[in-house]
């Protein structure tokens, strides 16, 4: 009951409800500047929450630049001047459509609001689908409104009559595209805060990008901006790059850092942010190989989220189509995860081609280029861009994780974390607290595990079905636990500990003096 009103939720709207409350109850996730009624969109990351993120960051790190030969590791700075992101395109076109209710005054996304099946239905486009208007709608004139009345529009939606010549379907989108209000009214689409139809009658394109002034001067010499992305922070540093490490392609840079976006409505817990922390690479390649180039770093980031735990049946390759691109993008393919919230976008992989490098070098007059040693070939080298955001990765990892069963009549809770992410991988405990020789010899073990495995968790607290379930839900792979029968000479368990498994909960003993060896091959 909430507020006199029985409130229902379906399976996913549950297991969200529970992964978000997980999250701060285990000391995962937090809002951040909760204590002051908190920020929407903006999140700190609890003990628990740093350790899986720093996990999977170290992972990445191993995987695509340590363990390769031809792949650069960089740290850019999170402010950016305006030329870089002017000469990007992000200074004149990093937004997103925005209206607002007149009723309470909230501002929504308009693609948050419109979705192209709704629009489908409404216009009753049997005929035409809308990746073709949107695409030809390229080629019509900006002035379509002195040529195109709002009456006709309004008869063109309301009576669902579209001539099949597309012209004017063509204009009646675009006209939506400016004044949404119009679309939202025929549908009766409510407010999601007062519930209430009452749109502006026009959208405004709002810049995502969180503006500031360097130093005390207030002139355009001044201004910056928190980065939108980590991507260009690579662009502008590839000469750097080229000067100092002498690169041959092909070649990447690698950069873990934050993003900053003024999203208008952040929701869906660490789904969409303001501030998000990507992990993106920009490889250089030679143009002729593309193809292949792009082939190969989708298989990549198929076995990375293999590797980091995701259930892989919920993973989609989604080929993006022409009108959907991005404008620097030649071929995208996104990675999207059936989330509790629905299938969305996880990881995107971009060929861009040489793009980014050439308004750079236009911007700053500067060559950025690439002189092949053996073919004696200068050319500006093409990109293949694989991204994924580091919050996005968490929460699917979360969704995937999320597991309850049954033991012994009651409902357990665990998360099936990989180990090679989990917070902790082992939990040591001592059976009783109260025995200083169990404590002190449990104490020794932890000591001995933890020198070697790092992410060791010491648990005393409770009774010991308690600390399993504690451990099992923040996602512990293995508790040991000394007991009275490891210290009891004569004993036949004399000498070991008691190995608990996350999954099973099945126990087994395991002599003290082999952990080491037990854990290196459970855990590799």
């Amino acid at each position: 009951m909430l507020f006199g009103y029985t409130i229902t939720m379906n399976n996913n709207e549950q297991l969200m409800e529970k992964i978000i409350s997980l999250s701060k109850n285990r000391g995962f996730i937090f809002q951040a500047g909760e204590l002051y009624g908190g920020m929407a969109g903006i999140y700190d990351y609890g003990p628990l929450g740093s350790l899986l993120k720093n996990n999977i960051k170290n992972l990445w790190i191993k995987k695509f630049v340590e363990n390769r030969r031809d792949m650069y590791l960089l740290d850019s700075a999170i402010v950016m001047g305006e030329k870089p992101l002017t000469a990007s395109g992000h200074v004149g076109g990093f937004s997103d459509p925005m209206i607002e209710c007149l009723n309470c005054g909230t501002k929504h996304r308009t693609d948050n609001l419109i979705n192209e099946l709704e629009m489908n239905s409404v216009l009753d486009l049997a005929l035409k689908p809308i990746n073709d208007a949107v695409h030809a709608t390229k080629d019509i004139n900006g002035t379509f409104l002195n040529v195109f009345q709002k009456e006709k529009a309004e008869s063109l939606i309301f009576e669902k009559k579209v001539s099949d010549s597309n012209e004017e379907f063509l204009l009646a989108n675009k006209y939506l595209g400016q004044y949404p209000s119009i679309y939202l009214k025929s549908i009766e689409k409510k407010c999601e805060k007062c519930n209430k139809v009452a749109w502006a009658d026009e959208a405004h394109e709002f810049n995502l990008m969180l503006k500031t002034q360097l130093g005390s001067s207030s002139d355009s010499s001044s201004t910056a901006y928190l980065r939108p992305e980590t991507a260009q922070g690579i662009f502008v540093n590839y000469k750097n790059i080229m000067d100092s490490m002498h690169p041959k392609l092909p070649f990447g840079v690698a950069q873990i850092g934050k993003a900053y976006r003024n999203e208008i409505t952040p929701r869906n817990f660490i789904f969409r942010l303001r501030e998000l922390e990507q992990m993106e690479i920009e490889y250089f390649i030679h143009p002729e190989n593309w193809k292949a180039e792009f082939e190969y770093w989708k298989d990549e980031m198929l076995e990375w989220s293999e590797m980091i735990g995701l259930d892989m049946n919920k993973l989609h390759e989604v080929e993006i189509g022409e009108n959907d691109r991005a404008h620097y993008s030649q071929r995208t393919v996104d990675f999207e995860f059936d989330y509790p919230f629905g299938q969305k976008e996880l990881f995107g992989l971009a060929y861009r081609g040489d793009y980014d490098l050439i308004k750079h070098a236009e911007a700053s007059k500067t060559k950025l280029q690439y002189t092949d040693p053996v073919a004696n070939e200068t050319f500006v080298p093409h990109i293949i861009e694989p991204s994924m955001g580091l919050d996005r990765t968490i929460l699917a990892i979360l969704a995937s994780a999320y597991t309850e069963d049954e033991i012994d009549g009651n409902t357990r809770l665990y998360l099936a974390l990989n180990p090679l992410v989990a917070p902790y991988k082992i939990a040591v405990s001592p059976l009783v607290k109260n025995k200083e020789y169990i404590v002190n010899e449990a104490n020794r073990v932890f000591g001995q595990l933890k020198a070697e495995f790092g992410n060791v968790s010491w648990d005393d607290n409770g009774n010991v079905g308690k600390r399993y379930r504690r451990q099992d839900e923040i996602g512990t792979p293995f508790c040991v636990v000394v007991d009275y029968d490891t210290l009891e000479e004569g004993h036949a368990d004399f000498g070991t500990g008691s190995i608990r498994h996350r999954d099973t909960a099945e126990q087994e003993r395991v002599a003290i003096t082999e952990l080491n060896n037990y854990f290196t091959e459970k855990l590799s």
